[in-house]
């Protein structure tokens, strides 16, 4: 485990958006409410998952997302960060990565309109729900296969994105190779939202002992699909400390990282990865 950070707090803002069709239009609204969020006093912003565009259509998809090298929507907003002085966290883009498929990637962008870390999202959705609706992530989106720290001066935070919630063993890797702090930017559906948002990340933060962030998508959008919303800020004893309900907004925290070193002195579950085997069960034998 890495040592504790030297600044041991700062105040963390999380947007959440009903992002449209239109890049141009959600980096308006985003830009809105990052300025929002740093006119209280952020030090750190985190948008949601595919701040740039929500599109169910590929080929009107494809056409929105641009290439990372390329990209204005993320110029604009490395300019944003820049202006403001404060480390800005794009939950994710959808980015042309090939002629057929595109990356969920997230950044982090220092102060200096840097861009710190990026991160492309491990699992794919492809679930088929109770209520009719069908999700192919991997039909667009190429799957990551790197978890990424990123180093902030508060100490490291861990990048996962929606979809990864469900994989416990990537929080736990996270957090024993330091991080302190974890992103779950999402644009949850309103099914699994309801059922299960709150319950997972309270249990990844009481598990991993981080503060988690999870900025969301909120709302009916254009194309006609719900998402859940409710971004929060979870403490690392899995306390909310800052929730938002439906449709665009901001919901800010103070966080303070000497709080999260007295969590893990008091239960160290992270000091230890216990080794052992899993075996089907000895019965008697006989006639």
């Amino acid at each position: 485990m890495t040592e504790p950070p030297a600044t041991p707090s700062f105040r963390a803002s999380l947007v959440q958006m009903c992002s449209g069709r239109d890049p141009d239009r959600n980096f308006t609204d985003a830009s809105k409410l990052i300025r929002e969020a740093a006119a209280a006093g952020a030090d750190y912003v985190l948008t949601p998952e595919v701040t740039n565009v929500m599109e169910v259509e590929r080929e009107a998809l494809f056409a929105a997302a641009e290439p990372e090298e390329k990209n204005h929507t993320l110029a604009s907003f490395k300019a944003l960060a820049s202006e403001l002085s404060i480390w800005l966290h794009l939950g994710s883009l959808a980015i042309q990565k090939s002629a057929d498929k595109l990356a969920n990637r997230s950044f982090l962008i220092d102060p200096n309109g840097k861009i710190a870390a990026r991160y492309d999202k491990i699992h794919m959705f492809d679930v088929s729900l109770a209520n009719g609706e069908i999700y192919s992530e991997s039909a667009n989106y190429a799957a990551g296969s790197e978890a990424v720290i990123a180093d902030m001066p508060w100490g490291g935070l861990g990048m996962t994105i929606c979809y990864d919630l469900r994989f416990p063993y990537l929080f736990r890797t996270l957090a024993l190779a330091g991080a302190r702090m974890i992103s779950v930017p999402a644009a949850f559906t309103r099914p699994t939202g309801e059922a299960h948002w709150h319950v997972l990340l309270r249990a990844r933060a009481i598990e991993t002992q981080c503060y988690l962030f999870a900025a969301a998508q909120g709302g009916t959008h254009e194309h006609g699909r719900k998402t859940y919303g409710h971004s929060i800020i979870i403490s690392p004893w899995g306390e909310v400390l800052a929730e938002c309900a439906d449709g665009p907004g901001i919901i800010t925290a103070d966080i303070d990282m000497a709080k999260l070193e007295e969590v893990r002195s008091r239960v160290p579950s992270l000091k230890e990865n216990a080794a052992f085997t899993v075996s089907a069960p000895e019965g008697e034998s006989g006639t």
